[in-house]
Parts: C-alpha cells; sequence; structure tokens
C-alpha cells in the first residue's frame, strides 16, 4: 500500500506545498483523500494514475475541496464513463454539489454525492474498509480510517506432509479456508496446520482537528497516523482559537493510539524552512518513528509481519 502526499501545507499554499490532498494506492485502487487547490496537476507530477472511483472529504473549507471542480472537469474532458463516488460530512451535499457544477454544468458520468457521519463504515470492500470518525473543527467535519481485515494464518505445510503426511492438493486449501479434513482415518483441525489470524494495515488522515479522544480511538495500533500539525508549541493558543493542533499534540494522539508511525501534515506557512522545529516536538511526546510530510513523499506501508520495510521515498519531477 502507497501512499502519496499530493498537499501538506496549511491553508495557504507555497511555492513547495500545495493545499490539502492524500492519495492511496491499494493493490490497484486508487482513493483520493480532500482535493485542494491543484491536486490534478500533482497527480501528474508525481505520477499517481488518475483512475480514482472515490473521493473521501474531510470538510469543506477552500483549501481541502477547491481542486474538486477542475478534477471532475478533466475527467469529463477525458471521456470518463465510470462512476464516481464523493464522501463528505453531513449538512454538505447541497453545497459539495454546487462546488460540482461551479461551472454551470454538472458533469456527464455520474456522480453521487454521500453523507457519512461518525462510525459509519463509508466504503465496504471484501478485504478493506474505509471508516469514518469524529474530529473537532470549526465546521462539519469527519477523518478517515482505512482498516484492512485480518489475514488468513500462515499454512504450515512442512508440518502437513511430515507431521500429518498429508500430499499438496485440494486437502491444503480446505484446512486454510477454516475447515476440518479427513486423511489417514483422523479429523486433522485448521488450526493444526494454521497459523493465528494476521492484522492487516491501518492508515489514518484527520483533516483539520483538535486532538481529540476519536481520533486516538481510530488510529489504535496504526501503522500511518496521517494527523493536522499546522502550528509549533509556540502558536499553542493559536491552533487552540482556529481549531487546529500542534505537532506535539499530535504526537501526544499518536502515542495514545500506540501508532506506529506519524506523519505531520497540514504544515503552516510560519515552519516554511523550519520544519524540523515540528518533528523535535513531536518527537518529544512519541517514541515512533515521525515526519513532517512534504509534498511529493511517497510512503510504501508494508503488512505488520511483513520482512518489508515502512519506505518513505520522494518522486523526482
Amino acid at each position: 500500500m502507497k501512499v502519496t502526499f499530493l498537499g501538506t501545507s496549511g491553508a495557504v499554499p507555497t511555492t513547495e506545498r500545495n493545499p490539502s490532498a492524500l492519495l492511496i494506492a491499494r493493490e490497484g485502487e486508487r482513493l483520493l483523500f480532500d482535493c485542494g487547490e491543484g491536486t490534478q496537476r500533482q497527480m501528474m507530477r508525481y505520477g499517481t494514475g488518475f483512475d480514482v472511483g472515490h473521493v473521501f472529504v474531510t470538510h469543506l473549507h477552500g483549501d481541502h475541496v477547491l481542486g474538486l471542480p477542475g478534477l471532475t472537469q478533466t475527467w469529463e474532458f477525458n471521456d470518463r464513463e465510470t462512476p464516481l463516488a464523493v464522501h463528505a460530512p453531513a449538512g454538505t451535499r447541497s453545497r459539495v454539489e454546487t462546488l460540482l457544477s461551479a461551472t454551470g454544468e454538472r458533469p456527464s458520468y455520474p456522480v453521487r454525492v454521500h453523507q457519512v457521519e461518525p462510525g459509519d463504515v463509508v466504503l465496504d470492500r471484501d478485504a478493506y474498509e474505509v471508516r469514518a470518525f469524529a474530529v473537532d473543527h470549526r465546521t462539519e467535519a469527519v477523518g478517515y480510517a482505512l482498516v484492512e481485515d485480518e489475514r488468513k494464518g500462515r499454512f504450515d505445510r512442512q508440518k502437513a506432509e511430515e507431521e500429518f503426511n498429508i500430499p499438496p492438493g485440494p486437502k491444503y486449501s480446505t484446512l486454510h479456508e477454516g475447515e476440518p479434513v479427513e486423511h489417514d482415518g483422523r479429523v486433522i483441525q485448521p488450526e493444526e496446520v494454521v497459523g493465528p489470524p494476521r492484522p492487516g494495515r491501518r492508515i489514518v488522515y484527520t483533516g483539520d482537528t483538535r486532538p481529540t479522544p476519536a481520533t486516538a480511538d481510530a488510529a489504535e495500533d496504526a501503522d500511518l497516523l496521517v494527523h493536522d500539525s499546522t502550528f509549533g508549541e509556540e502558536h499553542g493558543e493559536r491552533a487552540r482559537e482556529t481549531a487546529h493542533s500542534t505537532a506535539r499534540e499530535a504526537a501526544e494522539i499518536a502515542a495514545d493510539a500506540g501508532a506506529e508511525r506519524l506523519a505531520l501534515t497540514h504544515v503552516s506557512t510560519r515552519y516554511t524552512g523550519r520544519t524540523r522545529q515540528l518533528e523535535a516536538e513531536a518527537g518529544d511526546a512519541f517514541d515512533g518513528e515521525v515526519f513532517v510530510a512534504d509534498d511529493g513523499m511517497q510512503a510504501t506501508v508494508p503488512f505488520p509481519d511483513a520482512d518489508d520495510e515502512f519506505r518513505i521515498e520522494r518522486v523526482d519531477v
């Protein structure tokens, strides 16, 4: 699973940071979270691909949604026919629909706006879900958690062959599916040759928010928490006034959640050229891996039990 940071700035873009947007690629499927101004160009620039079927909007402040009209119009120019689902907080449907028809015309391909509330399973797939959770901002807002299902335990082929004398064949599949088999006059139970279920991955994206217990719950044991970190500690009062978080507050949530890694995003222009301050302040409160996300950064998130390591790359453009 690969996470591409398309926009990591706060409300105001800079020459190096676009407004908010994040793309997750999982086994050929692409999910877009927020769509700030210029997101489609960032998708081109960083080679993420354009075949997005679902856009998850955290809230309707301009730096999170003003890229939607341009992106949907480009899909129109490219003769898109596949449906698009836009998920947004409850109470915002009419505004999203107005935004999508900002030029006076709606896309010719099917577009549905789904309103979501905290606790909703927004997208239900065979191997994962996208869930909405409560955040604390100045308007209708939610965060999103991509949570994979548990995977089957590892099948111990050597034990099946040597201890139970089961040759390779259909009985292996039956056992791996959790069903017992009869062999050589005895019944072999799945747990005798199949290990315990293995955890899937969990990626959590808050959008703009104050630190909340709901975020810590959603990010429990997360492989990656992407959290609003607009300010450093010296602007803590400003963070409270504007319903944002400091880097340290984001780190405290990551620590409470037992997350493996924390990506600091939605960085105020105040910290241009000095984001290491944010990393240092977060590092004082969180023992896991912490980094300030930059535009064009791609994070590869392996399964928790995989031999592969979490990897960060920067796309050359």
